[in-house]
Formats: structure tokens, C-alpha cells, sequence
């Protein structure tokens, strides 16, 4: 393999087009997944301009683009998928037919390991160091989005109906029930943003806007809009207020979920909910094929879904020393949060702690 390894600047329009077109023909060819928005080249420069250590590889054969490999890495040659921790899909972008061999790749990324948690099917030389792999929920409206409602209504029929009884009481109660697909007002992302730090802390998990590259990036992909690519803001509102919001990223066949939150004074009317299906039809009229929940297990997840992607976690690695003693020091971690989280008998007691010291910090 001709390898070329570039910083996010040094990355050519030509080259950044080729990586789009592989992306924009993917549902043609068979690997949907491979469009999804955290695989596009503006995210991976998004991060890049955030967080130290960004790099593609680009991958010629003949001298044509075949296959871009965003990653992060450290000087010690630590590996990461670009912004893990907040990507919902990570890996190779490639033309069909293409074949790698992973340890060739990380040899000449100089790297010792690379590491994922959000890795889509059809990789398989990174899938060799997946150490597991879960379900992440879709909501597919190719079909338009009466299609999706009436398979909606069909496997949850009591979901449907009092989730859009509620929109109907929103409405009469609160004022008249208004979405906005892509609301381009900074104030709402704000909004937004303090909604989600708030749920962060009211429920004891790490507040992900008080990390300053997070806040950042969030921003810079808001104000980040091209043909195939844009940041999406959707918000309900109940007259002039917001109620509900979503931030998430688009190419032109996937919308990937991202921050859904909502103002908990509006909770009885279950607003996140009505938010997401308001986002389904925006969608399906303009010409998504599926929005990616993303992993992790949230009943209101299991509700919307139609199917589910699978994406697996783990780590690709060289004889190295390196990879030895990062390995050594991720896998406990993993495996016992993937322990708590697939074990109700476990999760449930571990969340009730959590939201318990989030309501003492709140009071404090």
C-alpha cells in the first residue's frame, strides 16, 4: 500500500473531495455505514483543530485515493479513534473491494496501538482486536416517514399513540407545538448545551460541556455546513419557548443522534420523545435514510428503533511494549464498565447512587 500520512491542514481538496465521494457512494455500494458523519472529513478536521495529535492516512492505489484513515496518536505512538469518547463511528473509509492489512497501516501511522469503541461492521482486520460488540439502534425512514409511523404504530402501538396524545396536550396547555428542523440561532444551542450539562450533573455523569475541546468542537460543527455535511440543531418549541433540542451531524443519507435534551419543566409531556419523531419526518422529506440513535441502551431508544447497526470496541495492536502496557491499563476499565452497564441487577443500583450524588451536588 502507497501510504501517505497528513495533518489535518496539509490534507489536499482534492484528496478531501475523493474521501467525500467514497462516502457519497456508499449506500450505492453496499456499506451504508461508511456515510455516517462522524466518518466525514470535516469532522475529523473539526477535532483536529481542538485536540492535538489528529492525522489522516490517505491510501493510494495507482495514485488514486482508495481508502482514509483519521486517527489520533500521542508521541509515545498511542493510537485513538479521532474524538473517542464522543464519536459515534469510527474506522477506514474505503472504495469496495478494498483490503488493508492493520498492523502495514498502524506501522506506517507509527503507531503501537490504535484503539476504538464505535467501530461499524464490515472491517475486519480492525475487528480482529474487538473485544466486544453492541447494538446501536436506528430509526430507518427511506420508505418516508408515514412508513416508519405506521411500523411504529404496528410494534409499539401504545408508544405511538400517547406520545403523539402528548403533542396534542402540549400544544393546548403550553402553547402551539412548533419544530425547527436546522435552527440556526446560537442562543439555542446554548439552551441546549445548559439542559444537557444540567441532565449530566442531575444524573452524576461527567459533564461533557466542562471539558473545553467538547464546548469547542460542538460549536465549530454547528457553524460547519456544506453539501454533504452539516451540523443539525432541531428544537421544539411551545410557542417562542424551547422546550426540546437535539444537536447532531448529517451527510446526505445518515443523521447521526447526538445531544438530545429538554427542559425538565415540560417532562409529563415527554417533549424529547415528540422531538425525535418531528426529526424523523424532517428527515425522511429530506432524503435521510436513517437516523443512528447510537450505542448505548435507553428505553426511549428501544421505542423509536426499527433495527439496530452493530458496532464493536477493542483495540488493534503491534508487538510493542507500548500496546502491551496501554492494553494492560484500558481492559479493566472496559470490562467492568461493560459489566455494569449489560447487567440491570448491576446498572440499576450503580444509576440510583449516581443520580443520588447528583441531586447532592446540585444542592450544594
Amino acid at each position: 500500500m502507497d501510504i501517505r500520512v497528513y495533518r489535518p491542514g496539509e490534507l489536499s481538496a482534492a484528496d478531501r473531495a475523493a474521501w467525500t465521494a467514497l462516502q457519497s457512494k456508499a449506500h450505492l455500494n453496499g456499506s451504508p455505514e461508511l456515510a455516517n458523519p462522524f466518518l466525514s472529513p470535516e469532522f475529523t478536521l473539526a477535532v483536529g483543530r481542538t485536540r492535538r495529535g489528529v492525522r489522516i492516512a490517505a491510501v493510494y492505489e495507482d495514485g488514486e485515493p482508495a481508502a482514509f484513515f483519521p486517527y489520533q496518536r500521542t508521541a509515545a505512538g498511542v493510537g485513538r479513534a479521532v474524538g473517542l469518547g464522543v464519536s459515534d463511528c469510527q474506522g477506514l473509509v474505503y472504495r469496495p473491494g478494498f483490503t488493508w492489512d492493520a498492523h502495514e497501516l498502524l506501522r506506517a501511522c507509527g503507531l503501537a496501538v490504535w484503539e476504538f469503541d464505535h467501530l461499524p461492521e464490515g472491517q475486519q482486520p480492525f475487528e480482529a482486536g474487538a473485544s466486544g460488540t453492541f447494538p446501536s439502534p436506528v430509526m430507518d425512514v427511506d420508505q418516508g416517514y408515514e412508513t416508519y409511523l405506521a411500523r411504529l404504530r404496528e410494534q409499539s402501538p401504545k408508544f405511538t399513540r400517547t406520545t403523539l396524545a402528548k403533542e396534542r396536550k402540549l400544544g393546548r396547555d403550553a402553547g402551539r407545538a412548533r419544530y425547527v428542523h436546522d435552527e440556526r440561532d446560537p442562543a439555542a444551542l446554548r439552551t441546549l448545551m445548559a439542559w444537557k450539562s444540567a441532565q449530566y450533573r442531575r444524573t452524576g455523569r461527567s459533564d461533557r460541556f466542562a471539558q473545553p475541546w467538547i464546548n469547542q468542537l460542538v460549536h465549530q460543527l454547528f457553524h460547519t455546513r456544506s453539501e454533504p455535511f452539516a451540523g443539525i440543531l432541531s428544537v421544539l418549541y411551545a410557542d417562542d419557548r424551547p422546550v426540546a433540542a437535539h444537536f447532531g451531524l448529517r451527510t446526505e443519507r445518515v443523521l447521526a443522534c447526538w445531544f438530545p435534551a429538554y427542559d425538565p419543566e415540560f417532562a409529563k409531556y415527554s417533549p424529547g420523545l415528540i422531538l425525535h419523531l418531528r426529526m424523523a419526518e424532517a428527515a425522511a422529506a429530506d432524503g435521510i435514510a436513517y437516523l443512528d440513535l447510537g450505542r448505548g441502551q435507553k428505553e426511549y431508544k428501544d421505542s423509536l428503533k426499527t433495527r439496530e447497526l452493530f458496532v464493536s470496541e477493542g483495540w488493534v495492536t503491534r508487538r510493542h511494549p507500548v500496546a502491551l502496557g496501554h492494553r494492560a491499563r484500558r481492559a479493566p476499565v472496559r470490562a467492568l464498565r461493560n459489566a455494569v452497564l449489560s447487567r440491570p441487577e448491576l446498572f440499576e443500583p450503580a444509576d440510583r447512587i449516581l443520580k443520588r450524588i447528583g441531586k447532592i451536588r446540585s444542592r450544594g
